[in-house]
Formats: C-alpha cells, sequence, structure tokens
C-alpha cells in the first residue's frame, strides 16, 4: 500500500505502485536513484532542492537502527497502550489483526481480530489504532478500517476483563462511519490530542485531482482532520468537528507529546511530497490546501490559482526523491537526548529517512539519515512510525520488520 501517490490514482493493475511489488522492488530503487541523479544535472530542473545533508559526525555516530522484530504479516502501525505497566507495544496488521509484541514476536491468539470485517485493497486495511489517554482505567482504545464495502469506520472496544493480551469483540461500539466513494485515499490513522480529543484524519476518497472537491468542501468529511469528543460512553455517535480541511491523504500525523503541536504527512499527487506543522495554540481553522495546490503553493497542474487563506506546508520533496510519504514523530525519548526535538518521516516508494527541526515558526536543520541508517538499503516500503511510553523511536516496513531507532554499541 503506497498511500495514494500518482502511481495509484487510476483504476486498472497497470496503475499499481511498482513499490508494492517484491519483484520490482530494486528496479523502482534504480531508477529513482537515477531520477535524482538527472535532477541535480539538469540545469532547467524545476523538481525542488537537492536532498538534505547528513546528519553531524558527533551525532551519527551514535545512532542506529536496530531490528525489534519480525515476521509480521503486512505491518502498517504501531502503538502502546497509555499507563500499561509492562509498557507493551501493539502492531497493527493490515489484513486486520491488532497482535501484541513480546520479545520481538506477536503473541497469539491475536489481541483483536477483525479480518472477517475488512476490505484488503491495495490501500484498504486495517489502517489504525489509538489507545485512550486513560486505558489504564477504563480500558478502552479505538480503531479505524476499510470495511468489506470499502467506507471508512472507527469504531471503539475495550479489553476484555481479566485477560489484558485480548479484546473483548462484544464491546464494538461504532463512532464514525464515511462513505467511500473510490477505494483508494483512505486517510486511516488515529490519534489522540492534548484537548483529549481522538483525530481522524481522512484522505480525499480518491481519483486523480480530488473529481468530487471534498478536500475543499466543508459539507464533506473526506479530506479533512476530524475531531471526536469520545468522552461519552452512551450508544449516540459523538458528532465529527471539522478541524482542518484540505487534506489528500494524510498518512500518518503525530502530536508531539512535549508542545502539543500536531505534525501531518500529505501524500502528494504528480509533483511534491510535504509536511505540515500546526502550533497547539491554533489546531482549527487551517485550509492546507489540495486540491487548489500540491505542495507549497504550486497550484494543481500549474492552472492560476488564489493562495489567500491556505496554510502552506513546512517541508516539501519532489517527486524524483519518493512518491509517497509516511510521517513519523518528534522525538523524545531518552537513549538518544541528541535527537530530542527531531521530526523525522519517510518515503515508502524510495525508503528515504529525514527529519527537520520546528523552532520559532520555520523547520530548520533538515537532514538526511538514510546513508547513516540504512547504508545497504534494506529498508523497503516504511508504512509507519511508532513509539512506546518511553518516547522510543520504532520505524515499521511492511516487509514485515520493525526497527528501533538505538544508541550503536
Amino acid at each position: 500500500m503506497n498511500h495514494g501517490s500518482a502511481a495509484r490514482d487510476g483504476t486498472g493493475p497497470e496503475h499499481a505502485e511498482p513499490a508494492a511489488r517484491p519483484g520490482l522492488r530494486g528496479l523502482w530503487r534504480a531508477l529513482a536513484g537515477l531520477a535524482v541523479a538527472a535532477a541535480a544535472l539538469s540545469p532547467g530542473c524545476t523538481c525542488g532542492p537537492s536532498s538534505p545533508p547528513p546528519p553531524r559526525k558527533e551525532v551519527a555516530r551514535g545512532v542506529t537502527l536496530s531490528v525489534f522484530a519480525r515476521g509480521l504479516d503486512e505491518p502498517v502501525a504501531l502503538a502502546f497502550a497509555p499507563g500499561d505497566a509492562s509498557e507493551r507495544l501493539f502492531v497493527v496488521e493490515k489484513r486486520g489483526r491488532v497482535r501484541v509484541l513480546a520479545g520481538g514476536r506477536a503473541v497469539d491468539p491475536p489481541f483483536l481480530d477483525l479480518s472477517a470485517l475488512v476490505s484488503t485493497g491495495e490501500e484498504q486495511g486495517l489502517l489504525g489504532l489509538a489507545f485512550h489517554p486513560r486505558y489504564a482505567e477504563n480500558g478502552r482504545f479505538f480503531v479505524n478500517y476499510t470495511d468489506r464495502e470499502g467506507d471508512t469506520r472507527v469504531v471503539e472496544y475495550r479489553v476484555a476483563a481479566g485477560a489484558p493480551d485480548r479484546a473483548d469483540p462484544a464491546t464494538a461500539r461504532e463512532l464514525l462511519h464515511i462513505a467511500q466513494p473510490y477505494d483508494n485515499h483512505n486517510g486511516g490513522h488515529l490519534a489522540f490530542g492534548p484537548d483529549g480529543r481522538l483525530y481522524v484524519g481522512t484522505g480525499d476518497g480518491g481519483k486523480r485531482d480530488d473529481p468530487h472537491g471534498h478536500g475543499q468542501d466543508r459539507r464533506s468529511l473526506l479530506g479533512k482532520m476530524l475531531a471526536l469528543d469520545v468522552s461519552g460512553q452512551g450508544p449516540e455517535r459523538p458528532a465529527p468537528d471539522v478541524v482542518q480541511i484540505g487534506l489528500r491523504n494524510p498518512w500518518r500525523y503525530s502530536f508531539d507529546r512535549r508542545t502539543g503541536d500536531l505534525y501531518i504527512a500529505d501524500v502528494g499527487q504528480d509533483r511534491y511530497e510535504e509536511v505540515h506543522v500546526v502550533p497547539v495554540d491554533r489546531l482549527a481553522g487551517h485550509n492546507l490546501g489540495w486540491n487548489v495546490v500540491e505542495g507549497d503553493g504550486h497550484c494543481l497542474h500549474d492552472v492560476p490559482c488564489g493562495l489567500e487563506g491556505l496554510t502552506p506546508p513546512v517541508i516539501e520533496y519532489p517527486h524524483a526523491h519518493g512518491c509517497s510519504i509516511t510521517g513519523g514523530f518528534v522525538y523524545r525519548g531518552a537513549e538518544l537526548p541528541e535527537l530530542d526535538g527531531l521530526y523525522f518521516y519517510a518515503d515508502y516508494c524510495t525508503a528515504l529517512l529525514r527529519s527537520f527541526r520546528w523552532q520559532d515558526g520555520r523547520a530548520t536543520e533538515p537532514t538526511d539519515w538514510k546513508p547513516i541508517l540504512d547504508p545497504d538499503g534494506d529498508l523497503s516500503r516504511p508504512t509507519s512510525f511508532g513509539e512506546d511510553a518511553r518516547g522510543e523511536l520504532y520505524l515499521v516496513s511492511q516487509d514485515g520488520v520493525i526497527y528501533r531507532f538505538s544508541r550503536r554499541r
């Protein structure tokens, strides 16, 4: 699943992303590398800046990516349960299972198995998981998946009484149902904000150019960042609050656990991938631009457009570098203090691995970690980042491997 790059905007199998086909992965990497080289050599290139510099040597020498877990079935998300005494990690597998990780292995039976309810197309599946901030008290958690009809469902569950490694399927309570016009651009992530609400990022519904105009239509729930007040526990569904508009396909967003600022990675169409930073003191009211612009003020198809009222991204990168961004987290762990305050992100197609620091209202210290953390090119198809209860950072590959940002020994 490549989260809605230009290669997945068609309808036939010929549009499938090459990186999603194991036999073509090496070819895609080679072609991407040639594209970057050509961009650097061409004096008339308009594909954006070159790759950022690597980290300083004194920082690079102490950091590595270590294998944390293997053998998973298309993992697409990783989460922890707040207040959990054992500090377990929970991994989401695209085909519909949530599994507990112990000793680098997934525990059987699964924590939750929704395989019978989930559609499994290229960009479909069980896509998101978030635990209630008071999970240790109430046992509540939330999942985001596409059902057998391809529609988005956000559903609450509870842990089984007396069985901390099992959810109780009978506790299912649907909070949100959104009809999806196509099978791509489903969004799928979930995260609790500093205001205690559950944030649901939705894609524009699919196809090229957002043909139905969902991104800019304030009446539509597609192409939006929504917030749900889940404090109530009755049968009524919480009314979704439209917090931001103008998203194409937000593939992973996170709140900085220290500042509360919101980082949103939004997948581009033909030319640019982008990251927005929304300050905690004004989370609501932003128009992030799609389908008026792509990236930082690039009018769609170069047709003249108005930029007034749009909130631009803080970074972009061209499709010479990658084609489907995977957003991450701001590092706030203790093991690698030299990374404190850096926001990490990756790309599903080329497995680039970069960071920047949000400081004084702008992105600073852009850094390319690929040569340091993945010198042999082993990393492929990064679908998500994750953090544990202590703020340590992880990277999830759809190939079945989870990596941990660790101290080099």
